[in-house]
């Protein structure tokens, strides 16, 4: 956008680029702004960049020759035993057990933070943009039906359209796992040792001991307990105390 009182040019892209202009002045004067002047400049940015927001979104929910990765299939099935366990038949409840585990807690930290992922920074308007397009990934996976009126925040009403066939593929998706065949322990076990071997020399192996021995230093009776009550193999105590031993007879090296 041209200024021309300061003969120059505003650059933005998914977000009000003046963050440095007070907004306790005239709040509804600056909304009417953002509303009236840069939303259709904001919708000609989100037409630009959404095919690359689509590809990125059917990247996550979609599955490679029908089949999801053993990992979530495996996760999945586990949070759905324990609804029956629970005697929990809503499937609402499900689908909100899935998607605060893997969406929220996985996809949504790299979506916002591509640093993780990638040798780049993140700049604070990069943030912002991010944030956006992160708000409409999380609303496709919402089960409520958001009802957007003229006091709706931008980024919502830029994804409006998109969120209602965005949500059937979530399901679709979710469905899709779910009738996907079990997998088994012995393939899920498998699957670990492959990607174990694929990165074999890249991990501090004595820093992740150490927080294991964190853990079972703080939560060892709880845990030994509750394997008491929940009918656990013997075995399986056994090896948890044996653990146990090993890292008791640790204390005198430097991770104490």
């Amino acid at each position: 956008m041209e200024d021309d009182e300061n003969f120059s040019g505003k650059y933005f892209h998914l977000i009000d680029p003046d963050v440095v202009e007070d907004h306790g002045k005239n709040p509804e004067r600056k909304k009417l702004k953002l509303k009236e002047v840069y939303l259709t400049k904001l919708l000609s940015t989100k037409v630009a960049v959404h095919s690359y927001v689509e590809n990125l979104f059917r990247s996550i929910w979609g599955t490679s020759q029908s089949r999801a990765p053993l990992a979530i299939k495996y996760f999945f099935d586990f949070l759905d035993a324990q609804a029956e366990n629970m005697k929990i038949t809503d499937p609402d409840v499900r689908h909100i057990w899935k998607t605060n585990s893997l969406p929220l807690r996985f996809w949504i930290n790299i979506l916002k933070n591509p640093q993780f992922v990638f040798d780049m920074e993140k700049t604070p308007h990069l943030d912002g943009c991010l944030s956006v397009i992160a708000q409409a990934f999380m609303d496709s996976f919402s089960l409520s039906d958001t009802q957007l009126g003229k006091h709706a925040p931008t980024n919502k009403l830029l994804y409006a359209k998109d969120i209602p066939k965005f949500k059937q593929e979530v399901k679709a998706y979710y469905k899709q796992i779910r009738e996907q065949s079990a997998v088994t322990e012995a393939q899920f076990k498998d699957f670990l040792q492959g990607e174990s071997k694929k990165h074999e020399g890249e991990f501090n192996e004595a820093a992740a001991l150490k927080e294991l021995y964190k853990f079972i230093q703080r939560y060892f009776t709880e845990v030994k307990e509750k394997l008491a009550t929940s009918g656990a193999p013997a075995e399986l105590t056994e090896q948890l105390q044996h653990v146990k031993n090993l890292f008791d007879g640790m204390k005198s090296c430097s991770w104490n």
